[in-house]
């Protein structure tokens, strides 16, 4: 699945890119260079940063289904055993 990104988002990101670039290696990252970038970035770790976070949401609806059983279990057949105890 190829992931695909918001105009503006995209621009953000290389703006934060040619940012960090010029921080930490004090050299200008040209805007075609910081695309490419981007782009290796996208499609070479992209996919397992998708692919971990689509594990964790799946893990995480999983254990909140699990407790249902028990947040949201009603008595059945309770009206009897409910009578006894008030006229007791």
């Amino acid at each position: 699945m190829a992931i695909k990104l918001k105009p503006e988002v995209e621009e953000q990101l290389i703006g934060s890119l040619r940012r960090y670039w010029k921080q930490e290696e004090g050299e200008d990252l040209g805007e075609l260079r910081a695309r490419m970038f981007l782009k290796f970035i996208i499609e070479e770790i992209g996919p397992g940063i998708y692919n971990k976070a689509i594990q964790d949401a799946q893990d995480y609806m999983q254990e909140k289904t699990s407790e249902m059983e028990i947040s949201c279990y009603a008595e059945e057949h309770g009206y009897w055993a409910k009578q006894k105890r008030t006229r007791s």
